[in-house]
């Protein structure tokens, strides 16, 4: 048995179906009931509350763990989660980190992935961790925008960095979930290139098959947008890479391919395939 944090989500679905087509009996665990495919046993828990786990966990032999956004908050404590696992005999955990842990390794909320990471390193079980930078399906955010006014309002519109396909990320988690060769590995998850918001907007336009405009945002207004799904920090410490990212975060890794064989799909891509959000 396999157990998916987050399965609901947009790294968790495709996740769950990888593992439910190499024949894998899996668990999906969400906060609140959602659709999962035929066979999975679908398990709500919050992960701010870690004995709610304790049920899905019982004869799991891997764990994807991804922290929901109030466990990035200062205060958190998800190193519970892992001692959860190790106390139900769980071999294997496959860590969602972020290239912000390596590549911003002082600020707030990378030096608690950090210590999450450290946590996993020490604990006695398999593991691998997955530090991908920004994920292709954050354009979700503009989905309201687009449909009703046709626009994308975004800050920093010629600064790119290759965010990552969530199917990507799904898929290289499913192989780390199964397969030994990966033990140990620490892999960094991106696009195949560098794509700034403006080139974004335009990927959309091509998808919906009619104009899309771009309206450029100051940082405070992205923020005041930001918090209403995830902590302050976490906030600024993302719009610190938007704005100014480093030759690191600006690197295009060879790691997907590495794992899968195969080129990271590209945003395009991503916008053909999730297009009705933005209808």
């Amino acid at each position: 048995m396999i157990v998916v944090t987050g399965a609901t989500g947009n790294i968790g679905r495709p996740l769950v179906r990888a593992l439910v087509d190499a024949g894998e009996q899996v668990t999906a665990v969400s906060r609140r009931v959602g659709e999962v495919p035929d066979g999975v046993r679908h398990v709500v828990a919050d992960l701010a509350d870690p004995p709610s786990l304790e049920p899905a966990l019982t004869g799991a032999k891997a764990l994807f763990l991804l922290l929901s956004g109030d466990l990035h908050a200062v205060g958190a404590n998800p190193a519970d989660l892992i001692a959860k696992a190790v106390d139900a005999g769980v071999r294997r955990v496959v860590l969602l980190s972020t290239l912000g842990v390596a590549t911003r390794p002082f600020g707030t909320t990378r030096i608690a992935m950090r210590e999450l990471e450290d946590v996993l390193r020490e604990s006695g079980l398999d593991w691998v961790i997955l530090r991908p930078g920004g994920f292709d399906s954050n354009a979700l955010w503009w989905a309201e925008s687009v449909r009703a006014q046709g626009m994308v309002a975004a800050p920093f519109g010629d600064t790119g960095v290759p965010i990552v396909d969530p199917a990507d990320i799904g898929e290289v988690a499913a192989a780390c979930l199964r397969d030994d060769r990966h033990v140990g590995g620490v892999y960094e998850l991106t696009g195949p290139e560098v794509i700034t918001p403006r080139r974004q907007t335009e990927a959309l336009a091509a998808a919906l098959g009619k104009p899309v405009r771009f309206q450029e945002l100051t940082r405070a207004e992205a923020k005041a947008g930001m918090v209403q799904s995830m902590p302050g920090e976490l906030a600024d410490d993302t719009l610190d890479i938007l704005s100014s990212p480093t030759p690191a975060e600006l690197r295009v890794s060879p790691d997907v391919e590495r794992v899968l064989g195969r080129a990271p799909r590209s945003f395009a891509d991503w916008a053909a395939r999730n297009v009705a959000a933005f209808r």
